[in-house]
C-alpha cells in the first residue's frame, strides 16, 4: 500500500468512527510508525479534510460548516459559562489561543461541544490540576468555534456580547 492509498484508508477509517481513533491504533493497523500517521493526517488537512485531533485520538468533523474566532475575555470563574453558552447554542469550541507580546500565539486544541466536556473541562481547571492559557494574557483570549450555519455562529456571538465575554 502506497502513502495515497493508506492516507484514504485513514481517513475513511476516521468518518466512519463513531469515537475518536487513536494515533497508535492508526499506526498499528497501517504497519507505520507514529510519526508517519501524524505526517499522513497533516497531509490529509492540507487537502481540507475536516480531520480534528485531541488526546483520545482523530475524528472527523462533519457536521460544522462555519468557522469563527471570538475574542473574548472573563474571568477564571466564567469558565464553564462561557462554555456552555457557546455549546448550547449549537457551537463546537475547536481551541483556544492567546497572542502574547513575547511568545506570539500560543494554542491549545479543545474540541468541547458537550455540556459534559466543557464541565469536566472547567473541573480539571478549578481542581489546579492546570491554570488556564488565557492566565498568561489577564483574561483576553480567542476560541475558534465552528457551528452548522453562520446563522448559529451569530446567535453565538450575541449571546457572548450579551453576557460581556466579547472584547469589543
Amino acid at each position: 500500500m502506497n502513502g495515497t492509498e493508506r492516507r484514504q484508508e485513514i481517513l475513511k477509517r476516521i468518518q466512519q468512527s463513531s469515537s475518536p481513533v487513536s494515533g497508535t491504533e492508526l499506526a498499528k493497523t497501517f504497519h507505520v510508525s507514529r510519526q508517519v500517521i501524524v505526517q499522513d493526517i497533516a497531509l490529509l488537512r492540507a487537502n481540507d479534510d475536516n480531520i480534528l485531533s485531541t488526546n483520545k485520538g482523530y475524528f472527523y468533523n462533519c457536521t460544522a460548516r462555519a468557522s469563527r474566532t471570538f475574542h473574548v475575555y472573563h474571568k477564571d470563574n466564567d469558565i464553564l459559562d462561557e462554555l456552555t453558552t457557546i455549546i448550547d447554542f449549537g457551537g463546537n469550541i475547536v481551541d483556544v489561543f492567546v497572542s502574547h507580546e513575547v511568545y506570539g500565539q500560543l494554542r491549545a486544541e479543545l474540541n468541547i461541544h458537550t455540556r459534559k466536556k466543557a464541565i469536566d473541562f472547567a473541573n480539571n481547571i478549578k481542581n489546579g490540576n492546570s491554570i488556564p492559557l488565557n492566565n498568561i494574557t489577564s483574561g483576553y483570549h480567542y476560541h475558534t468555534v465552528t457551528a452548522d450555519s453562520e446563522q448559529t455562529l451569530d446567535q453565538i456571538e450575541e449571546e457572548l456580547r450579551k453576557k460581556q465575554y466579547l472584547v469589543p
